[in-house]
């Protein structure tokens, strides 16, 4: 009986470190986690979802835009959706090669409306642009709502390093591990 205890203290001990080990790592490097870049890509479209620190996520679409990683954009997300228009317009990418979807506030609104779209027009492919720490959450809710449509992620890399970090931006990070299992449990998004 003691033995059993005493196995059993070791065990716990051992699942406790772990954990430990495993928190400590989500916090110091949340960049490894949180972080997904499916690398260079073409696609039949980039979708550029609202929001970010400044004015990354524009930026960055126009990039790949002029790049040539996909003909066309997307821009998803009320209230900045004519702002990062004229950004991109600003950054050379023509008029004509923008559509917008502007009544979606959240990232399952932005992949519900999105899809809607894009598979309306028989879209095969599609590029997702949003900030490095929303990059997870942001894939897999896409992929959640449109499975028969693939889905790369290039996101941007603004404030990647922990050094420029101000206390809101933390914030926003560290939110995004209570918001990837609150899709889960609301939405039935997998995070993995």
């Amino acid at each position: 009986m003691i033995r059993w205890g005493k196995r059993f203290l070791k065990i716990a001990m051992i699942l406790l470190a772990l954990i430990v080990l495993i928190a400590a790592g989500l916090l110091l490097f949340p960049q490894m986690f949180l972080c997904v870049d499916s690398g260079p890509a073409k696609a039949d479209v980039i979708v550029l979802l609202g929001g970010g620190g400044t004015h990354e996520r524009p930026e960055y679409a126009a990039t790949l835009f002029l790049g040539h990683a996909a003909p066309r954009i997307l821009i998803s997300g009320a209230g900045d959706d004519e702002i990062n228009r004229r950004i991109l317009i600003k950054e050379g990418v023509p008029a004509r090669d923008i559509e917008l979807e502007g009544k979606s506030r959240t990232t399952r609104e932005n992949a519900r409306f999105c899809a809607a779209m894009l598979q309306g027009e028989k879209v095969h492919s599609a590029i997702i642009v949003t900030s490095w720490y929303h990059s997870r959450r942001a894939l897999k809710t896409f992929e959640h709502f449109a499975p028969a449509i693939k889905f790369y992620s290039r996101p941007a890399y603004f404030k990647y390093k922990h050094s420029n970090w101000s206390r809101d931006f933390s914030r926003r990070v560290y939110l995004e591990y209570v918001k990837l299992p609150g899709y889960w449990v609301a939405y039935g998004v997998w995070p993995f």
